[in-house]
């Protein structure tokens, strides 16, 4: 049997980045073979990953990374289970990393940017390792990735939203606070003849059952739809907002003003669209009692 040494255990920790216990076990089970002990970890990360994967993963980190010439960025959101690993320097470093892979390889899917390159493996393997060691689900949602001979301005509030916005015209500065106006007030879509048909149709039939109620004549019901239809269309689309910063002025003019055009924005919120777990503790406490 051969001892284990603290040079041992210290070897495989640098190379695994795993904690000094399960190193210890791992080159234990191994008889001091290193490179049998890191392919032994790896596929017990992998058994525990893939028994994580059910798990709902509703927190979590956006980020964004943008080239030095600021034409190229891209967007990630990388989750886990609970607020407190999103907030762990692990997560964070893992985050982080991802997003300068998706940069630098141009990745627009999870799928691909998971099977990109991540120091000597790749960015799944690096994820599902991550697993292992903090012991939650974590991960790759979703990507955005933007090309630009414009300005892409971009925002990130407290880590959980983010947006990227591309604009023709104007300068960084200008598609900068329309990031932060997209990030505080949500648009739906940059204009109002962006709006899809299908929300048009539940919106108007919505309205037109509001005002059946109201037993005006037909004339009048109609011109309260358009109305109401109008004022719509002004709340989902960005140009049709008053802009955050001075509410005295449309987005749409303020474009105006500084001959601007934008082209597209895509904002993420952590966790949005993701059907969270309602835990009852006081049923599951019983439940275990009864068990």
């Amino acid at each position: 049997m051969t001892a284990i040494t603290a040079a041992m255990v210290k070897e495989l920790r640098e190379r695994t980045d795993a904690p000094m216990m399960e190193c210890k076990k791992a080159l234990t089970a191994t008889n001091g073979d290193i490179e049998a002990a890191i392919k032994k970890m790896r596929e017990e990360g992998q058994a525990k990953a893939e028994k994580k994967a059910g798990r709902t993963a509703a927190e979590g980190v956006i980020v964004i990374k943008v080239s030095d010439d600021n034409k190229k960025a891209v967007m990630v959101e990388i989750n886990s289970e609970t607020d407190f690993v999103s907030r762990d320097d692990n997560f964070s470093k893992f985050a982080n990393e991802v997003g300068k892979v998706a940069l630098s390889e141009g990745c627009d899917t999870a799928e691909n940017l998971l099977a990109a390159k991540l120091g000597d493996d790749t960015v799944d393997s690096a994820r599902k390792a991550l697993i292992t060691k903090i012991g939650e689900n974590i991960n790759v949602r979703r990507v955005a990735n933007f090309k630009t001979d414009g300005h892409l301005g971009v925002y990130v509030h407290g880590g959980r939203i983010g947006v990227v916005v591309e604009i023709t015209g104007g300068d960084t500065d200008l598609a900068r606070d329309l990031a932060m106006h997209v990030a505080a007030l949500s648009p739906l879509v940059a204009l109002p003849e962006e709006v899809p048909e299908d929300v048009l149709t539940r919106e108007k039939e919505i309205f037109v059952a509001q005002a059946r109620e109201s037993g005006k004549p037909d004339e009048i019901i109609e011109k309260m739809i358009t109305g109401r239809m109008r004022k719509f269309l002004e709340e989902v689309s960005l140009t049709g907002q008053a802009f955050v910063k001075d509410p005295s002025k449309k987005v749409a003019d303020l474009l105006k003003e500084n001959d601007a055009k934008v082209i597209r924005f895509t904002r993420f919120e952590v966790g949005e669209g993701i059907e969270k777990e309602t835990v009852d503790f006081a049923t599951e406490v019983m439940q275990q009692a009864k068990g």
